[in-house]
């Protein structure tokens, strides 16, 4: 199948909605509300989509990434960055390299925007296998404590410094949706499962 990854145009409003809702499964409801409210507020610095031959002949909305503004707070100053949420596939076009394809095409594009790195909280054994890896190994520390630390990950850009180190300060929409890291019991099910620190 020919996938091929755009930028989000207007009419491609409804059909990201369905495929961020069916991809995140029980909370897709959620998460589809907050990436809506998110691109309301004007947060939103990027999207992009993949396309797929649609069955009446023209294209299908198969997966949908996300960028969006926060803030790392330096000693120096507050520096601008990009977040990378949400990152949705389809499920009947899943484990066919579309989410590698809009993650890789992402980072170009925050690159593209002068972002000097792009965070987000994800699966480290997935999002590591396409290049990124604990953001606390750059100095750059979760909004939460409630983030699992290999679970947020960043990618250092070309316009990265050294001394961009400092914690990430999200927008107030991701804490109004109280999308940011996790809770009990989930939370300490999954520290626990982490290897204990020496």
């Amino acid at each position: 199948m020919s996938v091929q990854i755009r930028s989000h145009q207007p009419a491609d409003v409804d059909a990201v909605t369905g495929v961020v809702t069916a991809a995140f499964a029980e909370e897709g409801a959620a998460v589809a509300r907050l990436w809506t409210d998110v691109v309301a507020r004007g947060h939103a610095r990027a999207q992009l989509v993949a396309v797929a031959p649609g069955a009446a002949g023209g294209e299908e909305v198969v997966g949908h990434v996300g960028l969006s503004h926060a803030w790392l707070d330096t000693r120096q100053r507050l520096v601008d960055v990009l977040v990378l949420s949400p990152l949705s596939v389809a499920p009947a076009h899943q484990r066919r390299g579309i989410g590698a394809a809009l993650l890789k095409a992402a980072v170009a594009e925050a690159d593209r925007l002068g972002a000097p790195v792009v965070v987000l909280e994800g699966d480290p054994g997935y999002y590591g296998r396409h290049g990124w890896s604990p953001a606390a190994e750059l100095g750059i520390a979760a909004p939460t404590d409630r983030v699992p630390g290999p679970a947020f990950q960043g990618v250092p850009l070309t316009s990265y410094e050294g001394w961009m180190r400092g914690r990430v300060v999200y927008r107030d929409v991701w804490w109004e949706h109280d999308s940011t890291g996790l809770r009990d019991p989930l939370l300490a099910t999954i520290e626990a499962a982490l290897p204990r620190e020496v």
